[in-house]
Formats: C-alpha cells, structure tokens, sequence
C-alpha cells in the first residue's frame, strides 16, 4: 500500500493550495494540498518534510497530524492512504519550486470546500472540519 504525506498550510485563515499539473498521472489539472509519498523506511514526517522543501521550497516547523483518508479510486484492491498535518509555522516563503504543481493559491478557509476542481470529492468535508478547528481557536 502506497501512503502519503499531506500538509494543510494555514496562514491568517488561509489554506493553501496548488494546482497539479496537467501532465500528472493522477488528478491532473486538479486543485490539491502540497505533499506527496512516504518512501520505504521514511517516517509520515520526514516525508512531509522533504516534499514541502521539493515541491514549495519551505521547512516546515511543528506539523500535526490532522486526519487520514484512503482513495479507493485510485487502485481499489490496495487504496493508497493520505495522511494530513496541520501547519501554521515554516520558513521560508511558499513558491513553485518543482514540475508537480502549476499554480499555487490561498483559499480562505471558509470557502475551500467550494472551490472549484478539488482533487477529491472528500476534500470538502476534510477543509470543513480544518475550518471548524481554527473558528474554535
């Protein structure tokens, strides 16, 4: 079973989000949170670690697992897992850094679950529960 490390990067009641490539093998030209697979022998935080530095060029400081989902339309005998981590802190300065994703952009909170051309049909449900999280801090 393949697995994933995801970060949900909030800033200022704004979630980050990319733009998968249209080239992608999966959920090309889809609007995506930045992460990407666990390698062997590699820890959920390391590998968040590593693919934030690849994909935005930032450090992440202090992630906090969040939530973990399965997508079974990928390969339904063996869904690979998503493994979410709550951000708010990191350094340097979020930015295209590789081929994955073509645009990147904050969506305020409140209005993730609606926007258009979401990777996965759970997102909006996920983005709901990380809005709700924050309007009680």
């Amino acid at each position: 079973m393949k697995e994933y490390a995801c970060a949900l990067l909030v800033d200022d009641g704004h979630l980050l989000l990319g733009k998968r490539a249209p080239y992608r093998k999966t959920y090309a030209s889809k609007w995506d949170v930045i992460g990407g697979c666990i390698e062997q022998g590699e820890t959920r935080e390391a590998a968040l670690h590593r693919e934030l530095q690849e994909e935005i060029a930032i450090v992440p400081q202090a992630a906090q697992w969040f939530a973990t989902l399965s997508d079974p339309d990928v390969t339904p005998e063996d869904p690979p897992l998503y493994h979410f981590f709550r951000l708010e802190r990191w350094s340097g300065t979020p930015g295209i850094n590789n081929h994955e994703h073509t645009e990147l952009a904050w969506i305020p909170l409140q209005q993730c679950g609606s926007w258009p051309d979401l990777a996965r049909p759970e997102y909006p449900a996920l983005f709901a529960r990380l809005a709700d999280f924050y309007s009680r801090q």
